[in-house]
């Protein structure tokens, strides 16, 4: 087990965060910036991309990246969410398995361990440690030691800021030595078009419970300023796979569509620290989860 780095010595690289769906990766990687920028919820598959986040210490510089849950997938959306992640984490120089404190561990947690066992260094990150006891809390970080060959096993919350900070100074110290790769102020490399669209998916998510988490895209189709010379337009677009689907996210009288259009707004105003006007609307694109063409023209 690491304890830090020598001084004088700068490292930096790029960490891949990786799990199954809900085990609060997304909750980390917005602790270990210590800002947003990926959106969190309950829902399962809320992360549709390989998220980057920059984390800027004194001593390194890690580029910590957000990836979606891995599961079984039934859509070409999920083969596709897997891929990517599998090239994720191909790809960087250390490996963090999210594996919450609250849950056992399960064949999905030992296949993905499995897989991400080998040449890339692991450390083992236990995630919610603020909903369990001390003593559920030491039955779960032995149960992981023989699961794989880790560098570090460490437990933490990121809602109550629980050893955040001692795991970014494990991270950098498995990191090689090198230059920053990023300038100081850069936190993420989204642009604004994906988060806005993700802030728009966030409200939707929380607002419309279980009924359409996954047949739910967000698309920015348009942003302008407004009469007045400075205020943000943004015009979003919430694609469904079926016309049945409209009235759910609608609602009576619109009042659920509106809702999720203010919490957006307010969300977006907090990420510019200015206000902005946003309209909605809704549009279908049948079976777009497992239609080459549409996951295409998405991004995926």
């Amino acid at each position: 087990m690491s304890d830090g780095i020598s001084s004088g010595e700068f490292r930096s690289g790029f960490v891949a965060l990786v799990g199954r769906p809900n085990t609060g990766k997304s909750t980390l990687l917005n602790a270990l910036v210590g800002e947003k920028v990926a959106i969190t919820s309950t829902r399962p598959q809320t992360t549709r991309r390989a998220i980057r986040g920059i984390v800027h210490r004194p001593h390194g510089q890690v580029i910590v990246v957000d990836t979606p849950g891995i599961h079984k997938p039934k859509t070409l959306l999920g083969e596709r969410l897997n891929a990517l992640v599998a090239e994720t984490y191909a790809n960087v120089d250390l490996i963090i398995c999210c594996l919450p404190a609250d849950e056992e561990i399960g064949p999905g947690d030992k296949r993905i361990i499995s897989e991400i066992s080998g040449s890339i260094p692991l450390i083992a990150v236990v995630t919610k440690t603020d909903r369990v006891a001390p003593s559920t809390l030491m039955t779960k970080l032995e149960s992981i030691g023989p699961l794989a060959q880790w560098q570090e096993i460490i437990p933490v919350s990121a809602k109550k800021d629980f050893q955040i900070e001692l795991l970014l100074s494990l991270i950098i110290a498995h990191l090689p030595e090198g230059p920053p790769l990023y300038p100081e102020e850069f936190v993420s490399e989204e642009s604004e078009t994906e988060i806005y669209s993700e802030l728009i998916r966030e409200s939707a998510l929380e607002l419309l419970n279980d009924e359409l988490p996954h047949s739910l895209m967000v698309t920015i189709e348009e942003i302008s300023v407004g009469d007045d010379g400075k205020t943000p337009m943004i015009y979003g677009k919430i694609f469904l796979e079926r016309d049945s689907q409209k009235q759910i996210l609608l609602g009576k009288s619109g009042e659920r569509i509106k809702e999720i259009g203010t919490t957006a707004r307010l969300a977006i105003e907090k990420h510019r620290g200015e206000r902005v006007f946003l309209k909605l609307h809704v549009g279908v694109e049948s079976e777009w989860q497992r239609n080459p063409r549409s996951l295409e023209k998405f991004g995926f």
